[in-house]
């Protein structure tokens, strides 16, 4: 058994994809076919059901599969660990991020890192929470920025920013226009916005309501915050919104942010990883840096992001 072959299966398995597989290895397709079946025969059982185009694991794929990985993810430490000797904060790291914190984290984050560790590269996935964890699972990603908790005994998460909820509603809507907090009783019969299954956020939405017992009326599910926030804006109902996104909307002409009454909903983002893999020092670099911007926020949220900005 080689190495190569080992890589090879993990392509496969991967992308279900024989074709997509040799792409990725940048080897030919007969050549990655040639050493699947090599690795079967000396297995002595067929790792994948080809059902025409279709490619899936067989259950002793899926068995080789929990071990190929562990194997290669150990080498892939290995490596690291070696090079992290030869040089500190230096390397690539590989980061998860969902869409209701990249657009709003990121930014700056990347840019902190740039400055102050010029020859760190960042490579960033942005996907649905389940996307991520997979990644995290495979060894794709070093790290991932989630809504927290994770349920999930393999891996390890550490929160990093705590924050409100707010409702956006139209600005001729007569809650805007009272000029104060509301309760959420106040809109359980309002038409509601929601972010599609898949999205932590929607999941943190429902948990408040849930908590709150109601059951909101949801007329519409987006795929982004900006698509709700066009369709408030439009008078089509009102949503929930992550603190962290207010800034993009705090002068929109249409729409508004109000603070609810206490307990003010909120939700918890954190970093996650995987349990027991080798942070390098690019990795722990970055980390470094996520915790530096998350306690300059807590400093600089003094100031009310609802109608009084």
């Amino acid at each position: 058994m080689e190495l190569h072959q080992l890589r090879y299966f993990r392509a496969v398995a991967r992308f279900r994809s024989f074709t997509r597989a040799a792409e990725h290895e940048r080897i030919s397709q007969p050549s990655i076919s040639q050493q699947i079946r090599k690795l079967e025969d000396e297995l002595g059982s067929r790792l994948f059901d080809r059902l025409g185009r279709r490619i899936r694991l067989t259950a002793f794929g899926a068995r080789f599969q929990e071990h190929a990985l562990r194997i290669l993810n150990n080498l892939e430490d290995a490596r690291r660990d070696v090079k992290a000797m030869l040089g500190l904060h230096t390397g690539a790291v590989f980061v998860g991020v969902i869409p209701t914190v990249a657009p709003y984290i990121l930014p700056q984050a990347l840019r902190r890192c740039s400055k102050a560790f010029p020859k760190i590269t960042i490579d960033i996935v942005e996907d649905l929470t389940h996307g991520l964890l997979k990644g995290l699972a495979d060894g794709d990603l070093d790290l991932a920025l989630l809504g927290l908790p994770v349920a999930a005994p393999e891996l390890v998460a550490e929160p990093l920013w705590h924050e409100r909820m707010l409702l956006a509603v139209p600005k001729d809507h007569p809650l805007w226009r009272r000029g104060r907090r509301v309760s959420l009783d106040e809109v359980v019969q309002e038409p509601f916005l929601l972010l599609k299954d898949g999205h932590c956020f929607r999941d943190d939405v429902l948990e408040v309501c849930k908590r709150a017992r109601l059951n909101p009326h949801v007329v519409f599910e987006g795929g982004q915050l900006d698509t709700l926030m066009a369709m408030v804006a439009a008078g089509a109902g009102v949503t929930l919104l992550p603190e962290m996104a207010s800034h993009r909307y705090r002068n929109h002409e249409d729409a508004g942010l109000i603070e609810l009454t206490p307990p003010q909903p909120a939700r918890t983002i954190g970093i996650v990883r995987a349990k027991g893999k080798f942070l390098t020092p690019a990795a722990k670099a970055f980390i470094e840096v996520l915790h530096k911007l998350a306690a300059s926020q807590k400093q600089g949220k003094r100031k009310s992001v609802s109608r009084k900005a």
